[in-house]
């Protein structure tokens, strides 16, 4: 029972006296406490009551207006989206239900079927507002098509340290990935911004004569664009990196997702730094190449 309470700021806590454990651990114990009648005398419990374990009515659940029972699983070395595949398969099987019945998948695998199902429609609209704003920045449809084109090889990275760490897809994954696409987009953005100022000043001395247009001249000035952007590239990619790989390597609270989120763009960002340097100049050279033998023809 509560005797007092005592005052700690502006918390209270209620004192309240109960008997030792070694006093009510069992039904017998419990039996034998002594009670005082108003008369003085001392008893025991068991000499006015009865004191015995006896099991009540179970407790029942519902949900949806339907009766129902839980059965909890714990997986391991598995993902949840393929264990519960299997398992269906293997329920549908061999369990026959009686009329009335119904067996449904819930808890993270519920959650996992919503979070795939926003996925399904955010990983899209995220590509076309990237190809919107690409469209927006560039006022024609070469350069965001080159790079929509080629993003997908900086993604890669990400793959391959999934598959090193034995990671399986999730949506932290997910998200993850959906960030390095705006990473290695940004980059290329970069890139080609300079490789078209390397073009514009190649026609300006084409049109004043001190030079030609053919292969060499345009795989020359895509060079030198490059050139321009690697050392700036290189500060992105490893500041980028050096801000991840604690992320990636921590193991404190919520370093399960965090790390998961974070593999993805330690991977990416390395081929994301492959495709900027390489593989968008040398693209751009092959096209500013095919439009020069358009324009001489």
């Amino acid at each position: 029972m509560n005797v007092t309470q005592t005052v700690e700021g502006l918390e209270r806590y209620p004192v309240n006296i109960r008997y030792p454990q070694f006093y009510r651990d069992s039904p017998e114990q419990l039996a034998l406490l002594p009670i005082v009648t108003p008369s003085g005398l001392r008893i025991a419990l068991a000499d006015v009551a009865r004191v015995y374990i006896e099991d009540g009515p179970p407790g029942i659940k519902s949900e949806n207006a339907r009766i129902n029972g839980w059965t909890f699983i714990d997986i391991e070395n598995v993902d949840v989206g393929s264990y519960v595949d299997k398992a269906k398969a293997v329920v549908n099987a061999e369990l026959d239900l009686p009329p009335g019945y119904s067996i449904n998948w819930s808890g993270q695998y519920e959650y996992m079927l919503r979070a795939k199902e926003k996925l399904t429609y955010v990983v899209p609209l995220t590509l076309a507002i990237i190809t919107i704003l690409l469209f927006m920045s560039f006022r024609r449809f070469h350069e965001p098509l080159m790079i929509m084109a080629t993003f997908p090889l900086g993604l890669v990275g990400g793959v391959w340290l999934l598959y090193v760490y034995d990671y399986n897809f999730s949506i932290a994954v997910g998200v993850g990935f959906i960030a390095l696409a705006g990473l290695a987009v940004e980059t290329a953005v970069i890139m080609l911004v300079y490789l078209n100022q390397a073009w514009n000043d190649l026609l300006e001395r084409v049109q004043s004569g001190s030079t030609e247009l053919n292969t060499s001249s345009i795989t020359e000035a895509v060079k030198q664009g490059a050139l321009l952007r690697v050392r700036p590239v290189l500060m992105t990619a490893i500041s980028d990196l050096a801000g991840l790989l604690p992320v990636l390597y921590s193991t404190g609270t919520g370093a399960e997702i965090m790390s998961r989120l974070a593999a993805p763009l330690v991977g990416g960002m390395i081929t994301a730094i492959a495709l900027t340097l390489l593989i968008i100049p040398c693209v751009f050279a092959l096209w500013k190449q095919y439009s020069a033998k358009k324009l001489s023809l």
